[in-house]
């Protein structure tokens, strides 16, 4: 089969110009062959189609590995100029089925396909450039600039697999054949599967950071684990294991069903896998883009949900236990086998990286010392909901990679899939999915006395995040020194001023305090900060009732938090509250039509501040009213200094943010009303900041 995927460059090495070749080559395979994957779709027409209800419609996919090139390259402060900030918007944010997640289609207005191509055309010459050019050195660690170039690559890479998904899902008549995505022509009867013994052994998990490959957030730390010999199946589950399962009633009898996985069946109304087609009393099997006999010796696709009904019917019928492997169990197996790690991984003898077909195939084909399909052909669901390592750091281009998934939700997969490539491939990477999802995606079976689930201590990785934890204790701790809560006193001021009171936006609004405080006032409100962390806290304030946080004493001690939404008074007002993720640099079109903005100690925070003053009339109704708070403590970790709007110098005369927030806002707004507002942060228990923000009041005119 024709080379289709190449490996990705590792981080060492002592040639620059070679390793910036490398790169390019990377860059451009990635590029082409995600575009290429886009070519099954028959008409341009299908781009406009969702495959999945959850999900966005295709052209969303087509343009947003592309928008967060230029995102991340902005929010970096590699590049300070947009392609397309329209697109750049609508693309920006992708789906988890989070409560920030909008797949409202009536809140976008898809652009045409060509166009996309062009924003492609254009993002691929500018990254392109920026690879032939930028400054960096050996190795490439995750501070140097190169690092957001091989994340927008990775990223990409993860999308090449997503979307396959979406396009095997898709009716085969919006579809076609393409010459290159070879389907595997082998297929016959299953063979029998059986336990084997892998002996007991201690794992660590995790990498560290001067490590040979790039590597995704959740991949560095350490867990260190003592596991005791466990039995797994040879073979991968086939479809022919599994249609024993199904013929059973698998899908019909709710004690093989966790409480999970009776919601599934009654959303989906499952009553075999997804990738399975009856027609005339028979299954037939989808690949990509046909209908095929099915192949029972081929991995069945499945979600954990079914992942684990199977196993409990295994465990009725045979009298003893079966479950998911574990992720340590896995990594156990990964060592038996003796797979080796990029560079020497060799594709040739697994199933993954587009080296063989663009499908599964046969679970007996690919061995490794006694075991089929150690890693691809298809994903492996494990039992291991994902979690943080010790040691576990947030990248700052990209904090919600992982963070949203630390909800136990989220149940990790291991190994790769004929689909995988990059990142994917590598022995360390660590991949999550809720459990009702479908990925290319099956399972094997354990026997194990193995629970580490119940003896590692994990906490709420919202206790655990520093900077998260501050923002809870600012705006839901004790006031001190005699000044009022900050959320409480802007939402109070806020009020004050606004004419009507039908909508508010709480921009920035970190943790969600004034949000819910402006839901006293207002009939409908907004929350919208740039991390996914910090909305993160006020959605599980308004869904689950209580948050929890870390409150630093001194040095390693802290003090565990919790408050009650009950307790705020705010459990009559929590329906009116939405949260979502957003730059206010470029906001979507659909945040609008509101009669106060609130920017909190927002401003001088921006990586282009004038973008968010020129366009946030627009964004209010007439004789609505904009509040912007700040201390004006400009720092170029946060905005490039030609980007500021004061604390500076020209021409010998000292230029103040106020003045220039008169000059650009002047044309539409008023301004009524300027104060000052204290507020205090608690850093220790003995160390505070106190700090006198700027409050400027502005009615649209």
């Amino acid at each position: 089969m024709k080379e289709i995927s190449i490996y990705p460059p590792i981080l060492d090495g002592g040639d620059v110009e070679q390793k910036r070749q490398e790169i390019r080559d990377y860059f451009h395979n990635t590029f082409s062959l995600f575009e290429k994957i886009f070519d099954v779709f028959v008409s341009d027409e299908v781009f406009y189609r969702k495959s999945e209800p959850s999900r966005h419609p295709m052209i969303f996919y087509f343009g947003h590995t592309a928008t967060f090139f230029i995102n991340k390259l902005i929010m970096m402060q590699i590049i300070s100029e947009r392609i397309d900030p329209d697109l750049e918007a609508i693309f920006a944010v992708g789906v988890d089925e989070m409560e920030w997640d909008d797949t409202n289609s009536k809140n976008y207005a898809w652009p045409e396909v060509a166009r996309v191509r062009a924003y492609r055309d254009r993002v691929r010459i500018l990254v392109d450039e920026l690879i032939r050019t930028m400054d960096f050195s050996l190795p490439i660690t995750w501070e140097s600039p190169m690092w957001v170039i091989l994340m927008g690559i990775e990223h990409e890479r993860i999308h090449i697999e997503t979307s396959l998904v979406l396009h095997r899902q898709m009716p085969l008549e919006f579809v076609q054949e393409i010459e290159e995505f070879y389907i595997c022509p082998q297929s016959g009867d299953a063979p029998q599967n059986e336990m084997l013994e892998i002996p007991a052994s201690k794992i660590i998990l995790g990498k560290e950071k001067s490590h040979h490959l790039y590597g995704w957030d959740n991949e560095y730390g350490k867990q260190e684990q003592t596991l005791q010999s466990f039995k797994l199946s040879k073979y991968l589950v086939s479809n022919s294991e599994y249609m024993e399962f199904v013929e059973a009633g698998g899908y019909e009898k709710e004690e093989y069903w966790d409480e999970e996985g009776l919601a599934f069946l009654a959303q989906s109304r499952a009553k075999y896998p997804p990738f399975w087609v009856k027609k005339e009393g028979r299954f037939l099997y989808r690949t990509l883009c046909s209908e095929i006999e099915m192949p029972l010796d081929w991995p069945v696709d499945v979600n954990a949900l079914e992942a684990m009904a199977f196993c409990r019917y295994k465990s009725q019928k045979e009298g003893r236990e079966y479950t998911l492997p574990s992720e340590a169990e896995y990594r156990a197996l990964v060592e038996y086998c003796g797979l080796e790690d990029l560079p020497e991984f060799d594709d040739s003898a697994f199933n993954c990286n587009f080296a063989h077909y663009f499908s599964s195939s046969p679970v007996s084909m690919f061995m490794k010392k006694g075991f089929g399909d150690v890693s691809g052909n298809v994903w492996q669901w494990s039992r291991t909901p994902i979690r943080p390592y010790e040691g576990f750091e947030i990248h700052p281009a990209y904090d919600d990679f992982t963070v949203p998934t630390y909800d136990e939700k989220h149940a990790m997969i291991c190994g790769a899939s004929w689909a995988s490539s990059g990142n994917l491939i590598m022995k360390h990477s660590r991949y999550a999915f809720r459990r009702h999802f479908y990925q290319n995606a099956g399972f094997r079976y354990a026997i194990t006395s193995n629970n580490e689930e119940s003896k590692i201590e994990t906490e709420d990785i919202y206790e655990s995040d520093a900077l998260v934890s501050q923002y809870c204790e600012f705006q839901y701790g004790a006031e001190h020194f005699g000044v009022q809560n900050f959320a409480l006193a802007c939402a109070s001021l806020a009020t004050k001023y606004a004419n009507k009171k039908a909508k508010a936006l709480d921009l920035g609004c970190a943790t969600g305090r004034a949000s819910f405080e402006l839901a006293k006032s207002f009939d409908a409100v907004e929350g919208i900060d740039f991390s996914a962390r910090f909305i993160g806290v006020g959605v599980k304030l308004k869904n689950e009732g209580m948050i929890t946080w870390n409150c630093l004493k001194e040095g390693e001690l802290s003090e565990k938090r919790s408050i009650f939404l009950t307790d705020l008074g705010y459990e009559d007002l929590a329906h009116k509250v939405d949260f979502w993720q957003g730059d206010a640099c470029n906001l979507k079109p659909n945040f609008k039509g509101y009669d106060l903005i609130m920017a909190t100690n927002l401003i001088d925070r921006l990586y282009q501040p004038r973008l968010f003053l020129e366009d946030v009339a627009q964004r209010l109704n007439d004789e609505g009213v904009l509040m912007i708070t700040s201390p004006y403590t400009w720092q170029e970790s946060s905005t490039q200094k030609e980007f500021w709007l004061g604390g500076y110098e020209e021409n010998g005369k000292e230029v103040h943010t106020l003045e220039s927030l008169k000059e650009i806002l002047r044309t539409e707004f008023e301004l009524i009303a300027v104060q000052d507002l204290e507020f205090v942060i608690a850093e220790t228990a003995r160390k505070y900041q106190h700090t006198i923000a700027e409050v400027s009041i502005w009615k649209k005119k």
